[in-house]
């Protein structure tokens, strides 16, 4: 059975232009890649193993996050 988690993630480019993906609630849990895209797929994978790795474990899972973007003009 698989759960859908969700994780804010956050993205930055370097000075070189690669891209480097950071997720917070996960601490050390860090990739990255030629490109946006690039980047959060490895994101997601690292995420995934980082997950199976606490559930091998038995260490607690952090919580799916559930928030909302808004745009504000201004």
């Amino acid at each position: 059975m698989f759960i859908s988690m969700k994780y804010r993630i956050i993205l930055n480019e370097d000075e070189d232009g690669v891209y480097t993906a950071v997720c917070p609630s996960l601490p050390g849990c860090i990739s990255q890649g030629k490109t946006r895209e690039e980047a959060l797929e490895n994101i997601k994978d690292a995420a995934k193993g980082y997950i199976e790795s606490l559930k091998k474990h038995n260490e607690p899972i952090p919580p799916s996050i559930e928030e909302e973007i808004i745009e504000v003009a201004i």
